[in-house]
Formats: C-alpha cells, structure tokens, sequence
C-alpha cells in the first residue's frame, strides 16, 4: 500500500492529521462555523494548534458551538463561567474579545447579510489556490490577509492581526496552501 503524502506539518499527531486530510483548506461558508475557526484562531495566539484541537470539544460545548448570537449576548456571569472552566483556554484577553467579536460580526450582517459574506470578500468568494513545493514557502500573511486584518481592527475586531487572519484564511478554505506533493493540494484544486 502506497504511503498517504501530506503537507508533513501534521504528521506528529493522529488529531492533527484528521484536521489536515479533513479540514484545513476545505471551503467553509457556514456562518457560526466561520465564526469558530475565527475564534479558535485568535485562542491559538501564542500557542501550539495542537493545543486548541485537544480542547476543541470543550470550546463547542463553552461557546454553544460559536453560534453568533448566543455568544453576543453573553453578560459577566457567563464569561466568568469560561474564565473557569478548565476545559479551555482561560486568557482573560481571549475570553472577552470573541463575545466582542461576535458583537461585531452581528453588526457586520447589516452591510453583508452574514460575517461569512464579509469573511469571504476579502478573497472576492474563492479559494485562493497556492503552488508551494516546501514548508518553508507557506507565507505566515499576505496581501488579502493584511486587508482583512486592517479592515477588522478597523472595525474593532480583536485578536485580528494579518497573522491571525491568514491562518484563519487556511482553516476556512480562503486559501489552498497545500503542498504541491500533498494528496489535498489536487483534490481541493
């Protein structure tokens, strides 16, 4: 049987090679489901991915699966719950700025119908499909996720830097960074 090629960056845990073979470039417009990978991504400042998909299970259960409006409307109580709870990352930075993200991802419907819509039209609603032959090629940011990132910060998102935001772009699809010897690299072409 011939061996599976990946991007090789997974290889070191069966978690972390599930999220590769059947999430990481993968296009996704769900809105809430949007909204989470955000999310997720702004707790993984600072730490391992590895990390965050160990306590993803928890963060779902916490957020009531990063569902916009439950998450807008959380008071102090329910942060403090969060801040509490083991299961995830308890950073009292992280914590308040996804309820104040989703706060602002409300508003957003208004110009764009939904935050995935908005997310999304950054990269004019495709996927934008790279050719990296090494590790080392993959960019840690971009043009677009720099434009993502100045016009979230402008808007008063946290936790949105061009960094953030182009790992961001990775988890939902916005870009294929596959390696070209990856098996994903050509079906998600």
């Amino acid at each position: 049987m011939e061996e599976i090629k990946r991007c090789g960056w997974s290889d070191k845990y069966p978690l972390m090679n599930d999220y590769h073979d059947k999430e990481w470039g993968v296009p996704l417009k769900d809105e809430n489901r949007v909204f989470e990978m955000f999310s997720l991504d702004c707790f993984q400042a600072g730490l391992s991915w590895i990390t965050i998909l160990n306590k993803r299970k928890a963060f779902l259960e916490a957020f009531d699966n990063f569902n916009i409006d439950k998450v807008a409307a959380y008071d102090q109580k329910k942060i403090d719950q969060l801040l509490n709870n083991p299961g995830i990352v308890r950073n009292k930075l992280k914590v308040p700025a996804v309820i104040h993200n989703a706060r602002i991802a409300q508003q957003i419907r208004g110009e764009f119908g939904t935050f995935s819509k908005y997310i999304w039209s950054f990269s004019k609603g495709k996927t934008l499909h790279n050719r990296w032959e090494k590790i080392t090629d993959i960019p840690v940011s971009s043009a677009v996720s720099d434009a993502m990132s100045k016009d979230m910060i402008r808007r008063g998102f946290k936790f949105a830097g061009s960094t953030i935001c182009y790992a961001f772009m990775q988890s939902i699809g916005m870009v294929n960074d596959h390696l070209v010897t990856c098996f994903r690299h050509g079906e998600l072409s």
